[in-house]
């Protein structure tokens, strides 16, 4: 027992209330940096536009005004397109594209990850490959299969480029590897299908990553309006929020206070699902360290 106790004792952090202060002052200031931008953003948006033209610009908003937002809703409400609809294209994009990618993603890596079959490391491999080349390099060859396939001027072209990027593929199946094959062995040996297997084993475990997955590509989707308005849709009525926001910042500086307003309003939303999804992570985490 006394060996034990002295044992413990050494192993024991020594940290003073000091350090442990000091540690708490350096996040909260770390923390406090890089909220900065967000409050900034946030704050532009109440700012009347008198504040926002001031010259030395203040950081903080002195006389809060909802001017902006009336603005933008009057403004949008006169033109051709509603902003409800470009709202509505945002989010069908946006939800169609990540749950497919989710999806197709976690079908694809469960047998690359669990299962031996011919040529599974050379498909790895190409994977592995693809994470190299940037969406912009692949514009060319995307527009391409739309065009081919008679996507262009819909959704579809492009939803169908971010249901299949590799991204998400690599991720769900570097998660599966970390599952002990005795689990699986012993749902089989029960009787379980694989189709049984991979929705009520492996995804309730690497629930960790496609969450995270979701965070990556719903926030990909949601700002990938610009590119896609101008390359892949060419219609008034399927163009996104993004566009839209564009066309007002092309009016003007006369448009300040609304596009500050349309900023904050884009920016909501991620960081809504990024908050709700990161819960959700953190809560789950312990999962993703099994070992046989």
């Amino acid at each position: 027992m006394g060996a034990a106790a002295k044992l413990l004792r050494g192993n024991k952090i020594n940290r003073s209330r000091a350090g442990d202060l000091l540690l708490f002052l350096f996040l909260a200031a770390l923390g406090y940096f890089m909220a900065l931008p967000l409050v900034f953003v946030i704050s532009n948006a109440f700012k009347p536009i008198n504040e926002i033209l001031q010259f030395p610009p203040k950081f903080l908003v002195r006389n809060p005004s909802l001017n902006n937002f009336t603005d933008l809703y009057n403004l949008m409400s006169g033109t051709w397109v509603p902003f409800t609809r470009y709202m509505f294209n945002t989010f069908f994009i946006a939800f169609v594209g990540t749950a497919g990618h989710v999806i197709i993603a976690s079908l694809a890596a469960y047998p690359l990850a669990k299962r031996k079959f011919p040529g599974v490391s050379v498909l790895f491999t190409i994977v592995v490959l693809s994470l190299m080349f940037s969406g912009t390099v692949t514009q060319v060859t995307n527009y391409m299969t739309m065009s081919w396939f008679g996507m262009i001027d819909t959704y579809w072209a492009v939803i169908i480029p971010a249901i299949g990027s590799s991204l998400g593929l690599y991720l769900m199946k570097q998660f599966m590897e970390q599952i002990p094959d005795a689990l699986l062995e012993a749902a089989q040996i029960d009787g379980c299908s694989e189709y049984r297997i991979f929705w009520r084993i492996v995804m309730p475990v690497v629930k960790p990553a496609w969450l995270t997955l979701i965070i990556f590509s719903f926030q990909g989707l949601w700002g990938a309006g610009g590119a896609a308005g101008s390359m892949y849709i060419y219609s008034e009525q399927l163009k996104t929020i993004d566009y839209a926001l564009g066309q007002i910042l092309a009016g003007g500086i006369i448009r300040t206070g609304p596009s500050m307003a349309a900023t904050l309003l884009m920016i909501s939303v991620p960081i809504i699902i990024f908050v709700i999804t990161q819960s959700n992570v953190l809560q789950t985490m312990s999962t993703s360290g099994m070992k046989d």
